[in-house]
């Protein structure tokens, strides 16, 4: 079975620290919690504190509660969701990890059901499970890499100013195969 620890480095690689671009529309982020999508998460109040402080955002590498409100966060809201501890395959559960996290838990999955050619409805159950764990783990990361560039050239159509994001996007999404 797929290890959390595992996947969660490997997007934490692509997700940075702190940032705050204008042209992102999930706004000010933490190692990749958009604060406009989830701002309730709890680490906000830590971050804000830190604000007020000279130095910021280096001063937050030093806050020992950060890291774990990190992963614990990734833990519940994708990890779980994505039932990564059920996936068999290290490689197929990291790429549907990341790009869960990338793109949505309802998106990364309905994208994998479409190349598993299950009936997307974004939560992995037990047809999901099944057919992702009887998946030839080489083309179905194949595929999906193809299909994650696919959404993100959709996303760059819909909203140009996403071009600013587009070759970082392909680099994590081809970074599974």
């Amino acid at each position: 079975m797929a290890i959390f620890e595992d996947a969660f480095n490997k997007t934490l690689i692509h997700e940075g620290g702190y940032v705050n671009d204008p042209d992102d529309l999930g706004g000010e982020t933490y190692k990749g919690i958009a604060r406009n999508i989830h701002p309730d998460w709890t680490g906000w109040r830590i971050i804000d504190r830190y604000k007020q402080s000279p130095g910021f955002p280096e001063t937050l590498g030093a806050d020992v509660r950060l890291p774990d409100e990190v992963r614990q966060f990734y833990q519940y809201k994708f990890w779980n969701k994505i039932k990564g501890d059920a996936i068999q395959n290290q490689l197929v559960a990291d790429s549907i990890f990341d790009f869960s996290v990338n793109s949505g838990v309802k998106t990364g999955i309905s994208i994998a059901q479409k190349v598993l050619d299950v009936a997307p409805d974004g939560i992995i159950g037990p047809i999901t499970l099944k057919a992702l764990n009887n998946t030839n783990p080489d083309l179905f990361l194949a595929s999906y890499t193809i299909a994650k560039i696919a959404r993100y050239v959709h996303l760059v159509k819909i909203r140009p100013a996403n071009r600013k994001f587009f070759f970082g996007w392909i680099r994590r999404a081809i970074g599974d195969i």
